[in-house]
C-alpha cells in the first residue's frame, strides 16, 4: 500500500485536506457568514447549492489535488453498493449536520451527483474535453484491516461525541463509516472518519494520534491532513 500511495496527491505541502473530505471540512463557512454575507453563499438557504459551490472553488486550483481528488471520491461511493442512507450518516458525521442536503429532498447519491455535475461544469470551462477517469478506489485487504484498527478504539468516543452535540445527531456513524472502508473504500472511509473525529472535537491521545499519522503515511497524505484540528493531547 505505501509504495502506491506515494506522491498520489501531488506537490501542495500546505494542503490540509483532499476530495470530498475537503469539502467536509468547509462546514464551519456558515457558521462565520454575516447576515449580509449569507444570502450569497448560500442562496435562499439551499443547503446542495452551498456545497455545490464549495465543489466549484475546488476546480479553481484544478492542477493541484483538491479538485482531482474530489472527482475520484464522488466515483469511488457513486459507484459503490452502499446504501443511500450509509452514504448520507457518513455526511451529516464529516459535517456536523451542518446545511444537510436532505433538506433540499435530495439523497445521499443525489448529492454526490449535483456535486459532481458542478464540479465537472467548471473543470470543463478551462478544458472542454475533458473526461473524468474512472475511480481507483483502495479495496485491498490490508488497508481496510489498517483503517478499521484505527477506527475501533475510538469508535465508542465519536459515538459519544455525536449523541451529545447540538443538532440531529447522525445515527449510526462508525457502521455508516466502516461500510465505506469496506463496501467503497478505506482511503476515503479514513478521510471521512478523520473529518467526523474533527467535525465533533473528539479528543485523542498521543498514542492515537501516533496510530493516525503513521496511516496517514502510509496513504501518502500531505503532511499535516491528519493533525489539521485534530484534538490530541500530546
Amino acid at each position: 500500500m505505501e509504495d502506491e500511495a506515494q506522491h498520489q496527491y501531488g506537490e501542495d505541502i500546505f494542503v490540509v485536506d483532499v476530495g470530498l473530505s475537503w469539502v467536509a471540512s468547509k462546514r464551519d463557512i456558515p457558521a462565520a457568514l454575516l447576515p449580509e454575507e449569507r444570502e450569497q453563499v448560500i442562496p435562499g438557504g439551499s443547503p446542495s447549492t452551498f456545497w455545490a459551490g464549495v465543489a466549484n472553488v475546488a476546480v479553481d486550483e484544478f492542477d493541484r489535488t483538491k479538485a482531482r481528488q474530489l472527482g475520484q471520491d464522488i466515483g469511488r461511493l457513486v459507484g459503490s453498493p452502499l446504501a443511500d442512507q450509509t452514504i448520507h450518516t457518513a455526511w451529516l458525521g464529516a459535517t456536523r449536520g451542518v446545511l444537510d442536503p436532505v433538506e433540499d429532498g435530495l439523497s445521499g447519491r443525489a448529492f454526490l451527483l449535483l456535486l459532481q455535475e458542478a464540479w465537472l461544469a467548471r473543470v470543463r470551462r478551462d478544458d472542454p474535453a475533458f473526461t473524468p477517469p474512472p475511480p481507483e478506489p483502495v479495496t485491498d485487504e490490508e488497508a481496510t484491516r489498517a483503517v478499521l484498527a484505527v477506527i475501533r478504539p475510538v469508535a465508542g468516543d465519536l459515538e459519544g461525541a455525536v449523541r451529545v452535540s447540538f443538532g440531529v445527531p447522525p445515527t449510526g456513524i462508525v457502521p455508516a463509516l466502516e461500510q465505506i472502508v469496506l463496501r467503497a473504500c478505506a482511503d476515503l472511509g479514513y478521510r471521512l472518519f478523520l473529518s467526523a473525529m474533527k467535525a465533533y472535537f473528539v479528543m485523542v491521545d498521543q498514542r492515537t494520534y501516533d496510530a493516525f499519522q503513521a496511516l496517514g503515511e502510509r496513504f501518502g497524505y500531505p503532511e499535516f491532513l491528519v493533525g489539521d484540528n485534530l484534538n490530541y493531547q500530546t
